[in-house]
């Protein structure tokens, strides 16, 4: 049994936490507020850019996994402090660093994403990504760490209530059996990868030292459309038919006047304006872990979104 250390408790950080407590690990959460005790995880309160703190939680660990994402529009200015500190941390306790990466880094791309691409993001918030990962790729290439990223499209599933086009605006609407807007084309092609699919990538390539030092796509179920995705989602719901309305082009530059969160989603609009393809055929080709089929993909989010309004 190893130490594994997770940086951030939002859905992909408590999923990766769960699972590699599932697998015999230790794991130690790191997140600002700290969070109430649960089984197997032990939850320490600072915040992760304190790489004096961050080192001292990391001593002994086998892995630092990296799920922190700062709020949508601190981008530019937390990301390079909290990745400064995750690299410190790897680099003083020998741990390997897990990076939980997106692919905003490629910027707009014609034909399917691989990792072979360039990072020639044109945004502020592609290229905060990118420098990250050049960051930390330098690292490892200089022996001074041991790094990972592996990198994945708009996630969805069980936990997930925020943060992601289907799981933040299609599923919540569906489920009151109200019409579903969406940003760009509902028709056009896209990747949607699975959240249980993000932290079983997570916990395998730790312990992978042949995917060290460069980046993977975490395996995606073949693009679906919003519309195609919502009308599943529905079916499984019984919520009756989906609408499903673009929002205008006016109506998001309004939004924006009053929502940062609208107002940085200008930025990546290109993904959802033409097909967004994730190519994760080299992950596939070196390792164990596949996407959950898309079926049991859309049944595990219903039933876990069901039992939440229960709860409440």
């Amino acid at each position: 049994m190893s130490l594994h250390v997770v940086v951030g408790f939002g859905p992909a950080g408590a999923a990766t936490a769960r699972l590699l407590a599932e697998q015999g690990h230790s794991v130690r959460v790191v997140t600002r507020s700290g969070r109430s005790p649960e089984p197997g995880l032990e939850h320490v309160a600072f915040d992760a850019a304190d790489r004096e703190r961050l080192i001292a939680a990391a001593r002994g660990a086998t892995a630092i996994h990296h799920c922190a994402a700062p709020p949508y529009h601190r981008w530019v200015r937390a990301w390079p402090p909290l990745v400064a500190s995750v690299c410190a941390a790897a680099e003083a306790t020998g741990a390997v660093l897990v990076m939980l990466g997106n692919l905003y880094g490629y910027g707009p791309v014609d034909g399917p994403l691989t990792e072979e691409l360039p990072l020639a993001a044109t945004g502020p918030k592609g290229r905060v990504r990118a420098a990250a990962w050049e960051q930390v790729r330098t690292l490892h290439e200089q022996g001074r760490i041991r790094a990972v990223e592996v990198r994945a499209s708009d996630f969805f599933g069980p936990g997930v209530t925020t943060g992601g086009h289907l799981a933040g605006r299609v599923v919540p609407a569906l489920l009151r059996g109200k019409p579903v807007a969406t940003l760009g084309d509902p028709d056009a092609p896209h990747s949607w990868t699975y959240l249980p699919d993000v932290a079983a990538a997570m916990a395998e390539v730790a312990g992978e030292e042949r995917a060290w030092g460069r980046p993977w796509h975490i395996p995606t179920e073949p693009p679906r459309s919003v519309r195609e995705m919502a009308d599943r989602l529905a079916a499984e719901s019984g919520s009756g038919p989906a609408v499903v309305r673009r929002i205008p082009s006016a109506a998001l530059s309004l939004a924006g006047l009053f929502s940062p969160l609208m107002r940085e989603l200008g930025e990546i609009r290109y993904q959802f304006d033409r097909p967004f393809v994730v190519d994760a055929t080299a992950y596939e080709e070196a390792f164990a872990v596949r996407a959950t089929p898309v079926a049991e993909q859309v049944t595990a989010t219903v039933d876990w979104w069901r039992a939440r309004s229960a709860a409440r």
